[in-house]
Formats: structure tokens, C-alpha cells, sequence
């Protein structure tokens, strides 16, 4: 059992007074079977009143909405948890879909839903036809496979961090052959599912206390990730960007369809000022603290 905090920071500078509109924060983690929550503080400044709700997907979000102007908007956040993943997990996946390709029983079908939909446009099948290169064989072993997409894509793709807001398509992440986290996991997500499989995609936090992991920068990191359904196992965790499986180094906050519906700070503002700074703190420590 692994026990840590994770302060998340993130400040906006205007060059004058500006109206705050709501903003959309999914800041606090997923509970689950193997990750316990033991506290969350969130403090906004300038004073903010907070309405909390989950979406669709159980994801917890906290909308935050502002009175009066500022030149200034600071969000942070701290949560203590404890996480008993493993390095490296068995899958328990079901007879009927260790070798692929295989089908979803109707019921996860109509469970899965949008999750098993592409949401960029492959009209010319150039992503079907990458995905489909690491098919070793008809049948081929499930798992094999995904880990070969995987790895495959961070054999194709350079890691490039981007602090600019967005994520490239699939297409032009090969075009281009570099990209973040963000575009690597979409990569993955939709390469898989062009295979026929239900995937979603999973923004959170990367835990490296040496250091060695891809996407990480100083004492912790926001990251993205992908999630694939597959009978019998259930959600099994790829990054893509460190070529891994299973989720021990990782802490969830969203899931989502598409990436955009699992930004950490979405919001606007109005006025005659503009932005001028915005900065992004990540502190994932073993042990707890609070604000």
C-alpha cells in the first residue's frame, strides 16, 4: 500500500479586471477498489461558491462561480489517498475473449455505447489500417495485441511536452511524429477502437519518485492515460506514453469519451484585460499534508 498527497496549483494572471464566468473543475480522484480517498481540500481565490455534481461517467465535478472582477484566479487542491495497485496485475480476462478478434455480449455492447465510437474521422481508414498492422494473426492473443499497440505507439510517436491547451488528432500525431501524453493516449484510444473495442480515455496524475517515467516533470505531473474493456478483466489500464499495463504509478480523477470533457480547469472569463500568465503546479508526495 502505497500512501500519497497530491497538491495541484493552477493560477491565472490577468492584465486587469475581468469577469469570472463558471468554471468546470475535476480535480478530485476516483475511489476505487484500489484507490481509497482519505481527504480533499479545494481552495479558490477570490472567494468562489462551489456546487458539487457527477457526470455521466461518475466522474466528481465541482463547478466554482465568481461574483464581482479580479486580475487574478488561483485554484488548488489537495488529496491524501492510498493506492494498493500492483506492478504487475493479472488479468482474469474470459475464455471468450482471450483470443481476438472476438464480440461483446449485447449487453456490454449497449453498455459501452459511445465508448466503443470513434470521435475523430478515419474517412480514408488510414488509423484502421495502422491499428490493424499489429494484428499478428487471425486469432491473435487479446491482451498481446493491446500491449503491442501500446508499445507501438510510442515506437512511432517521439514524446513532446506541450503546455498549449488541445490535442492533436490521431491522424495528425502521425503526420506529425511527436506529441504529448494527451495525443499519445487519443492515439491508443482510437486505434483501439477502430479495432472494435470499447476504450476510454483516463486524465490524472503520474507518481515517479525517481524520476525515470516519460511525462513527468519535478515531484509529479497531471497525465494521460487509456482504459480498454475487455470481458472477464474489465477496465485494463494502458500508457501508452511509458509503454506500461496496470495502474500502479497512476491516480485517476476523470474518465471520459473524449479528452476534452476531462480537463482538470475549464472556464472563461470577460473584460477588456487579457491573460497574461497561467501556470500549472503538480506536487505528488508519499505520506500526507494538507494545504
Amino acid at each position: 500500500m502505497t500512501r500519497l498527497t497530491i497538491r495541484h496549483r493552477t493560477s491565472y494572471h490577468y492584465d486587469g479586471p475581468v469577469s469570472l464566468g463558471p468554471h468546470r473543475l475535476m480535480l478530485r480522484p476516483r475511489e476505487s477498489c484500489d484507490l481509497k480517498l482519505l481527504s480533499f481540500q479545494l481552495r479558490i481565490t477570490p472567494e468562489a461558491s462551489v456546487s458539487w455534481a457527477h457526470d455521466v461517467l461518475g466522474n466528481a465535478v465541482a463547478t466554482a462561480s465568481f461574483t464581482g472582477t479580479t486580475d487574478r484566479l488561483l485554484i488548488e487542491s489537495a488529496a491524501e489517498l492510498e493506492i494498493e495497485s500492483v506492478a504487475w496485475p493479472v488479468f482474469d480476462i474470459a475464455a471468450t475473449a482471450i483470443s481476438f478478434p472476438f464480440r461483446y455480449s449485447d449487453e456490454e455492447w449497449a453498455d459501452l455505447g459511445a465508448l466503443a465510437v470513434q470521435v475523430h474521422p478515419d474517412p480514408s481508414g488510414r488509423l484502421r489500417a495502422w491499428a490493424q498492422a499489429f494484428v499478428a494473426g487471425n486469432p491473435t492473443d487479446t491482451l498481446s495485441l493491446l500491449k503491442d499497440l501500446s508499445n507501438g505507439v510510442a515506437g512511432w510517436i517521439s514524446y513532446q511536452s506541450r503546455e498549449t491547451e488541445g490535442t492533436q488528432s490521431p491522424e495528425q500525431t502521425l503526420d506529425r511524429g511527436w506529441g504529448s501524453c494527451r495525443d499519445f493516449a487519443v492515439l491508443f484510444v482510437e486505434a483501439a477502437r477502430s479495432l472494435g473495442f470499447g476504450a476510454r480515455i483516463i486524465s490524472g496524475y503520474l507518481h515517479d519518485p525517481d524520476g525515470e517515467l516519460t511525462g513527468n516533470a519535478g515531484t509529479g505531473s497531471t497525465h494521460a492515460w487509456a482504459e480498454v474493456y475487455i470481458p472477464g478483466a474489465g477496465w485494463i489500464t494502458f500508457d501508452p506514453t511509458n509503454r506500461s499495463v496496470g495502474g500502479f504509478n497512476l491516480v485517476p480523477v476523470a474518465v471520459a469519451r473524449d479528452i476534452t470533457r476531462a480537463m482538470p480547469v475549464a472556464g472563461s472569463f470577460a473584460g477588456n484585460a487579457r491573460l497574461g500568465a497561467m501556470t500549472v503546479e503538480v506536487d505528488v508526495t508519499r505520506g500526507g499534508a494538507e494545504l
